[in-house]
């Protein structure tokens, strides 16, 4: 069953913003921004320092091409006289990594002249696509939207009744067809309901599945397909959930679901459960795909706007 309450008092409380932010990223703060801050400390860079720069990125799952691009632009302000200490470094890496995510960084917005908007949640098993949307559709919900939900994950029982049970609290009408149901069906008939009730929004699970599977990658554009007869421009968001723990396995994810179905978001989840991050930048990177929200805890409310800016700052900032 699906919590959406807010954290117990631990430390939480209070908290808002970065400094939220910061607390739920606080593993990969302690470990790639703390590895960072005893470079930062230097009172010359040199080659030799740039070159730990490039094992730090790599290891924190930030990905060849991102380390590349970094390092190149911070040999070539070498060179020009533009590093010449730690602080230097510190300024110059920031805002490298700050250009690479702020074009990615768009958050959701619900057009008022569409109605239902509809979200087409995808990604592999475990990711936390139900979690997610129950998530998600609270946080519409209490900014005024009116929400429907389709339980289109018609493989994995515990899905359909994560996203029941969430609806009963809230009052939230969930469309669903018993487990072992044709997806394209249910999400079909979600739609229908979502135009005769008025709904603002309509949110679909689907099936989990491997990125490899192409088979299974065939029921979503199926599911597409169907969902574009009773709306050609449907879905408006076709949007991707990554395990932000898997690293560089989470990138070919993304690519792969992004050849198959042209994404239009994308949300990394788990965030608080690695002591990296570097594969938000990987993703933004490779993708160019909008970074809608990051996952940095239990409640509804660590679900958060991806915002580059707060980002760069949570895991470097002192």
């Amino acid at each position: 069953m699906l919590s959406f309450k807010k954290p117990p008092p631990s430390g939480n409380t209070g908290l808002t913003g970065l400094a939220r932010l910061k607390q739920g990223l606080a593993r990969a703060r302690s470990g790639l921004g703390a590895a960072f801050a005893g470079l930062f400390r230097a009172s010359a860079v040199d080659e030799t320092l740039l070159e730990e720069i490039e094992t730090l990125l790599l290891g924190a799952d930030a990905g060849v091409e991102v380390t590349q691009t970094v390092l190149h632009s911070l040999r070539t302000r070498l060179a020009l006289g533009e590093l010449p200490d730690g602080a230097a470094l510190n300024a110059a890496l920031r805002a490298e990594l700050l250009a690479m995510l702020a074009p990615s960084a768009q958050p959701l917005r619900i057009p008022s002249h569409i109605r239902p908007f509809v979200i087409l949640v995808v990604g592999v098993n475990g990711a936390g696509k139900t979690t997610t949307i129950g998530k998600l559709a609270k946080q519409l919900q209490q900014s005024g939207h009116s929400v429907l939900l389709a339980a289109g994950d018609t493989f994995r029982a515990a899905a359909m009744e994560q996203l029941q049970n969430w609806g009963a609290r809230n009052n939230v009408p969930v469309i669903g067809q018993p487990q072992g149901a044709d997806s394209a069906s249910v999400i079909y008939d979600a739609l229908q309901a979502a135009r005769a009730r008025g709904a603002d929004v309509l949110i679909a699970d689907t099936s989990g599945r491997l990125h490899t599977q192409s088979n299974l990658m065939e029921e979503l554009k199926k599911i597409k397909r169907v969902v574009s007869k009773l709306d050609p421009a449907a879905p408006h968001e076709v949007m991707l959930i990554v395990d932000g723990t898997q690293g560089q396995n989470a990138l070919a994810q993304a690519v792969q679901f992004h050849q198959a179905l042209s994404l239009t978001g994308v949300t990394l989840t788990k965030l608080d459960g690695t002591a990296k991050g570097g594969i938000v930048f990987a993703i933004a990177k490779k993708l160019g795909v909008p970074l809608r929200y990051i996952g940095i805890g239990e409640g509804v409310d660590d679900l958060r706007e991806f915002d580059a800016a707060q980002f760069v700052e949570a895991l470097f900032g002192e």
